[in-house]
């Protein structure tokens, strides 16, 4: 996919409807061959939306105005670059927590959380948060975490969490302003309700920090899940992860998440981790919530909607050939 394609499906299937700012933007960058040269100088990879409109934003850039936001970058494209270079897509959005709950709560308690790409570890922590399923509320504590959910088999209950750990490449730390400025970047300019959940589930991180390993999600995961308590029920689990994974290593995990003890969770665009036969889709919600391999649901990208399609997390047949 080119740049300017890249941008352009931003524009339409992730910002529409949610980011007016980012939606012209994104539309604007794809249509300025000035700045699509620019792109062009560093690895595919690093030419991501998200990525360069949060640099920009880091750097104290505009970006409400197409024309300021690529005067912007022009001009400061040293700085721009460096950073595209350096950093990555770390958006590490709590309300995802809301989709994860449905089959969190539904499996053998107690769990041992292990999440890839796991940022700074923000959606390890679904039992010490709040959840509101329209009218159906599910904690007391910490941020409130909204999803829009059609047919989603509701959570009677939090989950019990005995250990938590997270993998990443780059972990970031919330104790860290450097690191909490990045996640604040990462977030959309219309969305000042994330910005604030971002500090209130932060503060929970930081006042019981998570175990994260700096490594690669195919080379450490094992050693990693095999420290996990054996009498705790394994879930290795991954959100809007997959698409900054090169397919063949992307293969190699999933065949390994696949294998592993306990279950595995991923909330990934279809396009990157396809499901034939996948029912069709919600045409609000993007991504596919899926457990040991079975899609189970649509998903909107910051945990905001679900509409459920699959059977209840503990079906009978899927309960039957669980790996153990």
């Amino acid at each position: 996919m080119t740049a300017a394609h890249w941008y352009e499906d931003f524009a339409e299937r992730q910002a529409r409807g949610v980011s007016l700012t980012y939606e012209r933007l994104a539309r604007s960058v794809a249509g300025n061959a000035g700045l699509l040269a620019l792109l062009d100088t560093v690895p595919p990879p690093k030419r991501q939306p998200n990525l360069l409109f949060g640099v920009v934003r880091l750097l104290g850039g505009p970006v409400h105005s197409p024309t300021a936001f690529a005067d912007f970058v022009r001009s400061h494209w040293p700085a721009v670059q460096r950073e595209l270079l350096t950093r990555a897509t770390q958006t590490n959005e709590a309300n995802r927590c809301a989709l994860l709950l449905p089959v969190l709560a539904a499996l053998p308690q107690p769990l041992a959380l292990l999440e890839v790409g796991c940022s700074a570890g923000l959606n390890l922590y679904p039992d010490r948060y709040s959840y509101a399923y329209g009218d159906h509320r599910v904690g007391t504590a910490g941020p409130l975490l909204s999803c829009a959910a059609t047919g989603v088999p509701l959570p009677p209950s939090l989950p019990t969490v005995v250990w938590r750990a997270g993998l990443d490449l780059n972990p970031l730390d919330v104790t860290d302003p450097s690191d909490l400025a990045w996640l604040d970047a990462l977030i959309w300019p219309e969305h000042d309700h994330r910005r604030a959940r971002l500090r209130e589930a932060a503060a929970i991180a930081a006042a019981d920090p998570p175990d994260l390993i700096r490594g690669d999600l195919v080379d450490h995961l094992t050693g990693l899940a095999l420290s996990a308590p054996r009498d705790a029920t394994l879930v290795v689990f991954h959100t809007s992860v997959l698409y900054q994974v090169p397919d063949e290593r992307r293969r190699q995990f999933t065949a390994l998440a696949g294998s592993l003890p306990g279950h595995w969770i991923a909330v990934e665009d279809p396009e990157v981790l396809v499901y034939p036969g996948l029912a069709a889709a919600d045409p609000s919600h993007k991504n596919v919530l899926a457990l040991d391999g079975k899609p189970l649901a649509w998903t909107a990208g910051h945990g905001e909607g679900m509409t459920w399609f699959g059977p209840p997390p503990l079906h009978e047949e899927r309960a039957q050939t669980a790996r153990q």
